[in-house]
């Protein structure tokens, strides 16, 4: 029997819904139409999921939240972040995923008090027709990053990579599956909500009193399915063990098995995890030539070989970008093309007077 569950993130600081004079306030427990933002979430995704667990970043506010929730006759499972090597979304979602069993997971924010259960409904059975990830994107190419359907198996795997490596954008998460499905709210959720009042969030107070709807303008009216290469999910744990080798300055082993799982990744086609393999290759052999305690011949070859990984992350990130521009996805090129320029940026420190070795 497929298993449901929706893991409401309600860990964050909102920094835009803050009013100075006010002192901080939880935008969680806001009041909207005289109920807390919460519990509206919780209520329009109990119906369709076997579980609900909600997400938060300390004890203090995991025992507040049982007593709001206790007054409303709600119960549910709320568990607290983990610590991890990036803080944000992905570090939240990782934290549900391992708190959870079932087979699919939604993932939502605790601001979204008009999410209709239709919807979310309808999100669930994309996924289980055998989609990865399935992520709402509006005409524009801007992705709804906080409203997600992940299996949970794979996600996990994705997730406890990514943040391994240090990134929190929930943006990465289609990018690093094998497929992803890009939901257009344009086709079949259009007749679901016709006015698309699930998507809106609660940012701003302001937005208590008038919540603001989505912008619709743009080219996108139809699903983008994104396919990305029938990776093996161990290898994600070979490059989660590489990371760990290298943090011990174990670089030789460390360097080996980025290589290995860069070869894998660029087998099946994969253009976003061949990109990081060779890219945190280029960084155990920056270490390594860092070091400056090998015979010139060695640290000429680390150099090359350091410039060669950090050419070969430069061109999958290019191959990731023409895939987005093809198909109008906005937010994941910006994305993409931020990784690229990080690559040359990395060139150019390493290039810098000081670092000989990449002069010889």
């Amino acid at each position: 029997m497929i298993k449901r569950a929706a893991l409401v993130l309600s860990g964050g600081k909102a920094e835009r819904f803050q009013r100075v004079p006010q002192g901080w306030q939880d935008k969680a427990l806001a009041l909207f139409e005289g109920k807390p933002l919460l519990v509206y979430v919780i209520e329009n995704v109990a119906d369709v999921v076997d579980e609900v667990i909600v997400c938060v970043d300390n004890n203090e506010r995991r025992e507040r939240y049982f007593e709001v929730l206790e007054h409303y006759n709600l119960r549910v499972k709320i568990v607290v972040d983990k610590e991890t090597n990036v803080g944000g979304p992905n570090a939240a979602i990782l934290t549900g995923l391992k708190a959870t069993e079932a087979n699919y997971c939604m993932i939502t924010p605790c601001d979204m008090p008009f999410l209709k259960p239709t919807v979310v409904d309808y999100l669930f059975s994309l996924s289980e027709r055998g989609f990865e990830v399935v992520m709402p994107m509006w005409p524009n190419g801007v992705l709804e990053t906080l409203i997600m359907i992940l299996q949970r198996s794979i996600g996990l795997e994705i997730i406890q990579t990514l943040c391994q490596l240090g990134r929190p954008h929930p943006s990465d998460i289609p990018r690093a599956a094998t497929n992803a499905l890009l939901a257009s709210p344009m086709e079949t959720i259009k007749n679901l909500d016709p006015t698309l009042k699930s998507f809106i969030n609660i940012n701003t107070q302001e937005d208590l009193k008038k919540p603001k709807t989505r912008n619709l303008q743009g080219t996108i009216q139809q699903n983008i399915t994104l396919n990305h290469g029938n990776f093996l999910a161990s290898y994600l744990q070979l490059v989660r063990d590489a990371d760990k080798m290298q943090q011990k300055n174990n670089f030789h082993t460390a360097q080996e098995q980025f290589d290995l799982c860069k070869k894998h990744f660029k087998a099946c086609g994969n253009f976003f995890w061949t990109a990081m393999a060779s890219k945190c290759k280029g960084e155990v052999l920056l270490k390594q030539l860092q070091q400056k305690e090998t015979s010139p011949q060695t640290t000429m070859e680390w150099a090359i070989k350091y410039e060669e990984a950090l050419f070969d992350a430069t061109n999958n990130y290019y191959n990731e970008i023409k895939i987005y521009k093809k198909n109008h996805c906005r937010r994941l090129l910006e994305r993409a093309t931020a990784d690229k320029n990080l690559i040359h940026t990395l060139k150019i420190n390493a290039s810098k007077p000081n670092h000989d070795y990449l002069n010889c």
